[in-house]
């Protein structure tokens, strides 16, 4: 099944006096980028969740946020003695330098260093975190589920587009063969004026090279090798669209062949009516090639 790499889940939860809150959410990544806001005192959460997202999910900027709260110690704030002991070394190295350059500091007071990150934890640092890291797997399971689960709607959105552009695509291929077909008599006039001016200065000329410019005269008019090229990408992105993902990088890759050819197309077209419609491949593949970069 195909999938986009935008999506979004929320969850909440509660266990044994705690409760969280979760937001999953990713854009369009050239690679998988994992991003996680999670509490770090509760040991081993963080590597479990980044192993579990990494074998969900192949491609996106994803960003993880948990938030969790001790409901039953409100209020209650627990002095980490070892964070203290390190801010008060630091803040006597700090206060011997100044001396030493003879610099003022004013003194601090026990309400600016209460207020330094981690000298006071609120709550649930020391106690063992294996039960609630338990509970928030089990949970963080049913919220990756929905999360994956917008992504192949979002994705099954996003092959409907994609269909209905390569079917615009096949449909315009085959009107550029029409139209390379229609404009021969034209072709060939211009191709034996062509020859013409060449015969009229072979004087001298090396013959070899004479045959050379013939033929490079007719390979810069035959389109045949763009059409059939770009009647072959369209079976091979369906082909890929059929797959599911992960396809997302070639699919990219294809849509670039696309335009090469489609670009090809109208450098060679020397004519009105296939030129208007290598115009319109052209902006057919431009806008499936935005809704590729969205492809898992």
């Amino acid at each position: 099944m195909l999938r986009s790499m935008t999506a979004f889940a929320s969850a909440k939860g509660a266990t044994g006096g705690f409760s969280w809150t979760w937001e999953l959410r990713s854009v369009n990544g050239k690679g998988l980028d994992l991003r996680l806001r999670v509490p770090d005192w509760i040991e081993g959460l963080e590597a479990a969740l980044r192993a579990g997202l990494s074998k969900a999910l192949t491609r996106g900027n994803v960003n993880l946020a948990l938030r969790v709260q001790a409901e039953d110690q409100t209020g209650r704030l627990a002095l980490n003695a070892g964070q203290l002991h390190d801010v008060l070394t630091a803040m006597a190295e700090v206060e011997a330098q100044a001396m030493d350059r003879g610099l003022s500091l004013a003194p601090a007071t026990a309400a600016d260093i209460l207020g330094l990150r981690g000298v006071l934890d609120a709550g649930a640092g020391a106690q063992d975190t294996t039960a609630l890291r338990a509970a928030l797997l089990e949970d963080f399971e049913a919220l990756l589920a929905a999360f994956v689960e917008m992504r192949e709607t979002e994705g099954a959105a996003l092959k409907e587009v994609l269909d209905d552009q390569l079917d615009q695509i096949a449909t315009l291929t085959e009107q550029a063969a029409k139209a390379a077909e229609a404009r021969q008599p034209e072709m060939q006039k211009a191709t034996r004026a062509a020859l013409v001016r060449v015969m009229e200065n072979t004087d001298g000329a090396d013959e070899a090279r004479v045959a050379q410019e013939l033929a490079l005269i007719a390979v810069k008019a035959d389109v045949t090798e763009e059409i059939d090229r770009l009647r072959a990408h369209v079976q091979a992105a369906r082909g890929l669209l059929a797959q599911g993902s992960p396809i997302g990088r070639k699919i990219d890759f294809l849509s670039q062949e696309f335009n090469r050819e489609a670009n090809t197309l109208c450098s060679k077209a020397q004519n009105a009516g296939l030129t208007s419609v290598g115009l319109d491949l052209k902006a057919v593949i431009d806008q499936m090639r935005e809704q590729v970069q969205n492809v898992e």
